[in-house]
């Protein structure tokens, strides 16, 4: 288990995002501590995808403000971000498909000059994901989904992130291959990163995250430990479903 503390790595302060003429993120607080594995959690279009693509700087905010590591982020690139240890794993992967998956690994590496430790990382990786490494010279765009959103979470480690953000690892993926993913969340967590996890698989976003938001129409309305949200009977009626059965 991660040991959790009192320092709090992100923050997010009245978080206003507008996009199209819609108001996507009408004034959200929260925060993250570090060693935290933090689910967000709502149904699609509840705003989660552009709350993580405000904290990453790769999509302009219209009020409030951002806090990592105590300083301001606002206007910051995403790249420039990724060198501080704030990551994301988008939506959709986004796996360089004519790459291999090593070449991919390496890619997440881009920031650091430190040849010998990269190589090392490079191991770690495999040893996470053994699948990667017995497809390491594989083009990344011929592997399956589930196979590929492993490149993309193992891609991300390589810049040794302080927080990993997920935005919707399971999605789109087998029954097999979302309990795979999840595995491998709990096993990187372990690993003393901290994490945000955005998911719409609630059930499974809140039975191993430390504390949960919940988000509707652009809001956080409802707040709490991550085994206490699973077991209110408004989350459970609004998003668990069969599955609280």
């Amino acid at each position: 288990m991660a040991e959790k503390s009192n320092n709090i790595l992100l923050q997010v302060q009245g978080l206003k995002v507008a996009y199209g003429g819609i108001q996507a993120v009408k004034g959200i607080d929260f925060e993250v501590h570090e060693g935290e594995l933090v689910s967000l959690i709502g149904s699609n279009g509840a705003g989660k995808t552009t709350t993580m693509k405000a904290i990453t700087g790769s999509l302009g905010m219209n009020d409030g403000d951002i806090l990592y590591l105590g300083r301001s982020i606002k206007g910051r690139g995403a790249w420039d971000l990724v060198k501080e240890g704030l990551v994301m794993v988008p939506e959709g992967r986004g796996v360089f498909a004519r790459m291999s998956i090593t070449e991919n690994l390496l890619m997440g590496a881009y920031t650091r000059t430190d040849k010998d430790g990269i190589a090392a990382d490079v191991e770690k990786i495999f040893t996470i994901f053994p699948r990667l490494r017995e497809r390491k010279d594989q083009l990344a765009g011929t592997m399956s989904g589930g196979e590929q959103q492993m490149l993309a979470m193992g891609r991300a480690l390589m810049s040794r992130p302080k927080v990993l953000l997920l935005d919707e690892p399971s999605m789109g993926l087998s029954p097999i291959m979302v309990d795979k993913i999840f595995e491998v969340v709990r096993d990187v967590y372990a690993l003393g990163v901290t994490i945000v996890l955005v998911e719409q698989n609630a059930s499974r976003a809140l039975a191993i995250a430390d504390r949960g938001y919940v988000m509707e129409s652009g809001l956080v309305t409802m707040t709490g430990g991550g085994k206490e949200l699973l077991a209110d009977p408004r989350v459970r009626a609004a998003y668990l479903g069969d599955e609280s059965a």
